[in-house]
């Protein structure tokens, strides 16, 4: 049996679900638009061991005895967005959305995804966040070839544990085109006693110049990376955490698709139980969020259950996802995305009454008041022993700085440092020393990986000049990449292949 993830059963039993994404801003134009100029955006180098083959469909895939599949097809191809407000730009958007259409479907049930590629360029697509098997985890010379331009290639996999992840191409700096969009696996034992969903991504937008022209003009010379006078006060407990500001001081932060002065809103009633459903999709910024007016319970980050934990805002490193609880007041309200350490905002709306929209350049007391990061939570329920039997331990060293644009793990970038070994149902300890003046945000493909607290993630904000220690189980045989969530960083080195002994 098979059908469509327009529709799920997660909707109807909550049929206030708002799915944002699908009713973003369209495309003005698709596949047929050909951009002028610097397009090409070259994949990361294969390692020597690359078991990389031909970009074609794999064979399909056996069903289990009354499996449901979803099936979809993904366009990434050119476009001019409409990002409100008669603000136009140059993009490459999966089926003529921004963000990409979204992807739902239950645990257990096969995500059968053909990708027809209508860019002047190869690609790829990757399920962030998601432990899927490892020849569909679409690292280009990796995992697989890129899949040309005209061509088709079909990704077929049985969606694993519940959680909120995104789907993103993993080709170059194509990620700050645009290309992403949401993935939703529902639990279907969970009880969802909660009114509404509101998938909320955001997203950092250049605006006259392409990623790669970008990426040029940061090897070149090193470009600001402090904020303006327009930069909000966060809370003093934050400041040192994060340290330097990103490499880009971008013209625009939108929240699904939208700028500021041309907000997406969120329609529901007072009192209504409000579920958020957060990513982090940009290529450089850390962003804390808000809603005016509110606090919200933290209860999920990564995909994984977390003791229910109050705040006023919280930080999401790029590639980050949590889901929250809200209680909706009466009337209009902000959900504000804040750049670290750079201007402007994103900005979206809650309205439940009526009343006046705020300013786009609202400035929350949210921010300085209690805000949380990912190693501020407990896990739902222990995921360890309390003293786990460690069978190996790997150094992962992060180097770099701006000024010159090099990026590093291990002493050399991506191709020439050695890849780490795993060891089949070992229990490896991964010793991450952070040497710059960065908080990098550390993504492992295929894994998560557990917190001294023992708090389950994919991937983590590691703080400038400190020292972390992760441990993963070795339970997904296969080469999978550690890489900083930076797109920028990723294309100047900063990544590493794991790999499994034979």
């Amino acid at each position: 049996m098979s059908h469509d993830p327009a529709a799920t059963p997660a909707e109807a039993t909550n049929p206030q679900v708002n799915r944002g994404p699908v009713a973003s801003r369209r495309a003005l134009l698709g596949s047929g638009l050909a951009l002028a100029g610097g397009l090409f955006l070259n994949g990361c180098a294969p390692t020597a061991d690359s078991p990389v083959g031909p970009g074609e469909p794999k064979p399909t895939q056996g069903l289990f005895p009354g499996q449901v599949v979803v099936e979809k097809t993904l366009r990434p191809a050119p476009a001019i967005v409409d990002l409100g407000g008669g603000l136009q730009s140059e993009a490459w958007v999966y089926n003529d959305t921004l963000p990409g259409v979204d992807l739902r479907a239950h645990a257990g049930e096969l995500l059968r995804i053909t990708v027809d590629n209508q860019l002047p360029a190869p690609t790829t697509v990757h399920w962030h966040g998601m432990a899927v098997t490892n020849d569909v985890d679409g690292v280009p010379g990796l995992t697989q070839d890129p899949i040309q331009p005209g061509t088709k290639f079909r990704y077929e996999f049985t969606a694993p544990a519940p959680g909120t992840y995104f789907f993103r191409s993993h080709v170059g700096l194509q990620l700050d085109r645009g290309l992403y969009g949401p993935l939703i696996i529902d639990d279907p034992a969970e009880p969802g006693h909660y009114d509404a969903e509101w998938i909320v991504i955001l997203d950092d937008w250049l605006a006259t110049t392409t990623p790669d022209d970008m990426y040029s003009s940061l090897v070149a010379s090193r470009q600001p990376t402090r904020a303006g006078q327009d930069a909000v006060a966060l809370s003093a407990r934050s400041v040192p955490f994060f340290g330097d500001a990103g490499d880009i001081r971008y013209p625009h932060y939108l929240i699904n698709g939208a700028v500021p002065t041309a907000p997406v809103t969120h329609q529901g009633k007072p009192g209504d139980l409000l579920r958020l459903r957060v990513i982090n999709a940009a290529s450089d910024t850390i962003f804390a969020l808000a809603l005016g007016g509110h606090r919200m319970t933290i209860t999920h980050t990564d995909g994984h259950p977390v003791q229910p934990q109050e705040t006023s805002a919280l930080y999401l490193g790029m590639g980050e996802r949590y889901d929250l609880l809200v209680t909706l007041g009466d009337g209009i309200f902000p959900l504000v995305a804040k750049p670290w350490n750079k201007p402007g905002q994103g900005l979206a709306l809650v309205r439940t009454g009526a009343g006046t929209p705020p300013d786009p350049q609202i400035q929350l007391t949210e921010f300085t008041s209690q805000l949380t990061q990912g190693t501020d939570l407990r896990p739902a329920e222990p995921a360890v022993p309390a003293t786990p039997q460690i069978d190996a331990r790997v150094t992962v060293e992060l180097s770099g700085q701006a000024d010159p644009y090099r990026w590093v793990i291990n002493g050399a970038p991506y191709g020439q440092n050695t890849p780490l070994e795993l060891v089949q149902n070992q229990r490896t300890e991964l010793d991450v020393i952070n040497n710059t003046t960065r908080a990098h945000p550390l993504n492992l493909h295929g894994h998560s990986f557990t917190l001294p607290n023992g708090l389950r993630k994919d991937t983590i904000l590691v703080p400038p000049t400190s020292a972390t220690t992760l441990q993963l189980d070795a339970t997904n045989p296969g080469l999978w990449a550690l890489h900083c969530q930076n797109d920028y960083h990723t294309q100047a080195g900063m990544m590493l292949t794991m790999r499994y002994r034979s």
